[in-house]
């Protein structure tokens, strides 16, 4: 490599990444190209975004991305930087995209069957004819409004009463665009347990063969974010969270290891770790294989929700990165929420107990925030509310880059917007206008 270039990329990389020196700078580059193979693959074979969006999407992390070479390959992305490090992720149909740690033999002979089509109204079907002209022009004006200020918004969904009452989507996105959550796939690991939990399967300790004091850590301290295992939720070169989702083959196997911090259930630390323990208590529990794992999902989740654009994708060994990587169209979000302002029923079957999802949304009883309950942020509990400006019942699913599905009891409502928005987004502001609305 010509010794400009390597000057180049100091410039670039230390001049736009906080916390980049030149002793971290290797990692950090190797950070790079493995964030954008696995973004680039999913959003590509996922997403189905083109080229120019995927590089965009990536370089929203930092400018220095935006000299990864990206490669498409078969059902493969392959990104470098440089020539100093490269990383691939592969596309499974069904399971979405895995980085290419190792062989991927544990994925190789899983089939997906596809969620059953069903005719007929939303949320059953896909039908929608429940639109309120008035309230879907002033929504179409929200996205227009937010993406005028350079916001990114994606897709914005009203559902009242039951019902999808407006909805907005971004030029180039429909009900039908599987978009990315990040960290509100949270909320469905936690479902995923909650469902168990309602066929009498729930997990129980001892954990993750734990036989020191970790052994006193119980499903709800899981649940809870108060497990008391330390953990580093920073995304920087070197960090717990950088670690497990772009160089372990195992999610969860690293997150075992961590040592306990705290007591159990005395602090709240979130901790995108502790929802890998609870996606690999669920893979143990349905059979400890990717194939049963995936069956799991679908009929346990996805199929009775109609969840037709869903797609949860698997670390190496098949348990589900359950910290990230659920992607699923916003109509299929919706129907996230609605499942629990329903109290666990939808469409005719109870999936969840009327008890298990009041017990989701009851504040923790940690010495330091207790507004988080199962993997949901809570607005009320606290000293003062979290959202201010929003009603105190309210709790959501919450992602980076403003991913969110809120639930307001009271208003009998859910509330989903997805984009990609890499600074604030003014959240509160924009679902507090629109509960004016009505």
């Amino acid at each position: 490599m010509a010794v400009t270039a390597v000057l180049v990329l100091l410039v670039i990389v230390l001049g736009f990444i906080p916390g980049v020196s030149l002793r971290n700078l290797g990692e950090t580059i190797q950070l790079g190209t493995h964030m954008g193979a696995k973004l680039a693959c999913s959003t590509r074979f996922v997403s189905g975004f083109d080229d120019g969006q995927v590089a965009e999407d990536i370089a929203s992390y930092s400018p220095a991305l935006k000299q990864l070479s990206i490669q498409y390959v078969d059902n493969r992305a392959i990104v470098s930087l440089f020539g100093l490090s490269e990383a691939s992720a592969t596309y499974r149909e069904g399971v979405g995209c895995t980085l290419d740690h190792d062989s991927g033999k544990a994925l190789q002979e899983v089939e997906v069957g596809a969620v059953e089509v069903v005719t007929g109204p939303w949320p059953k079907g896909d039908l929608v004819e429940t639109v309120q002209p008035e309230i879907s022009s002033r929504l179409n004006e929200m996205l227009l409004r937010d993406n005028a200020e350079g916001l990114n918004t994606r897709a914005l969904v009203i559902v009242k009463d039951g019902q999808i009452i407006a909805e907005s989507y971004a030029e180039g996105i429909s009900y039908q665009t599987p978009l990315l959550g990040w960290s509100m796939a949270k909320s469905v690991t936690a479902m995923l347990i909650g469902r168990l939990e309602y066929e009498g399967r729930a997990p129980t300790p001892p954990f993750f063969d734990w036989q020191d004091e970790r052994s006193d850590v119980s499903l709800q301290h899981l649940l809870q974010m108060s497990s008391g295992l330390q953990w580093d939720e920073t995304y920087g070169p070197g960090s717990d969270s950088t670690r497990m989702l772009f160089f372990e083959a195992s999610a969860s196997e690293y997150a075992s290891q961590q040592p306990l911090a705290f007591q159990p259930g005395s602090h709240f630390a979130y901790s995108s770790g502790t929802a890998n323990l609870l996606a690999r208590l669920v893979f143990d529990e349905v059979g400890a294989t990717a194939q049963g794992n995936v069956d799991y999902f679908y009929a346990a989740l996805a199929q009775p929700l109609g969840m037709t654009t869903a797609v949860f994708e698997p670390d190496s060994d098949g348990a589900f990165i359950g910290s990230s990587y659920l992607y699923a169209g916003a109509r299929d979000w919706a129907r996230l929420g609605l499942l629990m302002l329903n109290g666990g029923e939808i469409n005719g079957q109870r999936l969840l107990s009327e008890e298990w999802v009041k017990r989701a949304a009851t504040p923790n009883a940690s010495d330091n925030d207790p507004r988080y309950g199962y993997q949901f942020w809570l607005n009320g509990g606290g000293t003062e509310l979290r959202w201010q400006q929003l009603p105190e019942s309210a709790y959501a699913m919450n992602g980076n880059r403003a991913q969110t599905v809120m639930i307001l009891p009271n208003q009998n409502m859910v509330l989903v917007r997805l984009g990609w928005t890499a600074g604030r987004y003014p959240l509160e502001q924009n679902f507090s206008e629109i509960l004016g609305w009505f």
